[in-house]
């Protein structure tokens, strides 16, 4: 599925959020580098949004790398690296979440942007990838996590929820011609966990106290634990 929407991918993600998730990832970003990081991954980094604001913002002795399983993402994604002059400050590379590349402790912060839902919704791999995302984090170091989310004032939960359903993933298919990915989308958000059945999760897996910010009454969060 992610194969097939690259060409506009980055177009829907803008039109569907009225250019909001650009402003949330580098606001997720912008919290990752307060740690001081000498090396981070943004993990199912897609065309490289996150990785690329990690890369405008951080000073050039710090290592940055993107993983992805999708080589057609990966090639946008170094595209607007080069586009941007950015090329030198961060490394693509295609991945498998379930298996990283790297030592144990590798990253002093890890970072994802509307990822960990494909990794932990209904997955059968869940574990595993959570589990190696903890492997490669350093003792100390921290994961940052920007994802959908379940307002918890109802009104609002409702309409998101109808706005999801019923015409996001529309839209999304009119403009990428790819209707299963969006309805994928749309399906997967409303049914994603709350803030609590989050931090439930990354406890479980091992992860450390988790921190919530609410986005845009609380249709996205950031989340942020450590090993």
């Amino acid at each position: 599925m992610f194969n097939t929407v690259p060409k506009r991918y980055d177009l829907v993600n803008r039109v569907l959020t009225l250019g909001f998730d650009g402003r949330w990832r580098r606001r997720t970003a912008k919290l990752c580098l307060v740690t001081r990081p000498a090396r981070v991954m943004d993990i199912c980094c897609g065309t490289g949004d996150m990785a690329l604001h990690l890369a405008q913002l951080a000073t050039s002795d710090v290592e940055i790398t993107g993983v992805d399983f999708s080589e057609p993402m990966l090639e946008v994604a170094k595209y607007k690296a080069a586009a941007r002059g950015l090329e030198h400050k961060v490394t693509f590379s295609t991945g498998d979440a379930a298996s990283l590349a790297f030592a144990d402790g590798y990253f002093d912060a890890v970072a994802v942007s509307f990822g960990f839902r494909n990794l932990t919704y209904h997955n059968p791999m869940r574990d595993k990838y959570l589990s190696e995302i903890l492997r490669v984090i350093r003792p100390g170091g921290k994961f940052f996590i920007v994802e959908t989310c379940q307002p918890h004032i109802t009104p609002i939960r409702m309409l998101y929820h109808f706005y999801l359903k019923r015409l996001s993933s529309k839209l999304g298919a009119l403009i990428s011609g790819q209707m299963g990915a969006y309805r994928y989308l749309g399906h997967s958000a409303t049914e994603y966990y709350n803030a609590q059945g989050v931090r439930r999760l990354l406890t479980d897996a091992g992860f450390g106290h988790v921190d919530f910010k609410p986005l845009l009454w609380g249709i996205a969060a950031i989340y942020t634990t450590r090993k």
